[in-house]
């Protein structure tokens, strides 16, 4: 069931799974409502992956401007080490 269309499974995949009945199977009501808290958890967990993503790209595009501006006052090197006078 999962994984069977080799995608991730989405809190709605998981709102929709159905299953066989069986004569001594497990409660369904039971089953549902798992799945359901699953699917909330899920979801809940995907919101925050985006927050997390969106505040990556903003802090990477922060620090190539950062880069970018402070790139002039880097001092030359020409081979001996920084403060040390000929």
């Amino acid at each position: 069931m999962i994984y069977v269309t080799g995608e991730r499974p989405q809190p709605h995949d998981l709102r929709v799974a159905a299953f066989d009945r069986r004569w001594r199977g497990l409660d369904p009501a039971q089953v549902y409502d798992y799945l359901d808290r699953v699917a909330d958890e899920l979801d809940r967990l995907h919101r925050q992956l985006v927050t997390a993503n969106t505040e990556a790209e903003r802090i990477r595009q922060a620090l190539r401007q950062w880069q970018a501006k402070h790139a002039e006052c880097r001092p030359a090197r020409h081979g001996h080490p920084v403060g040390e006078r000929r």
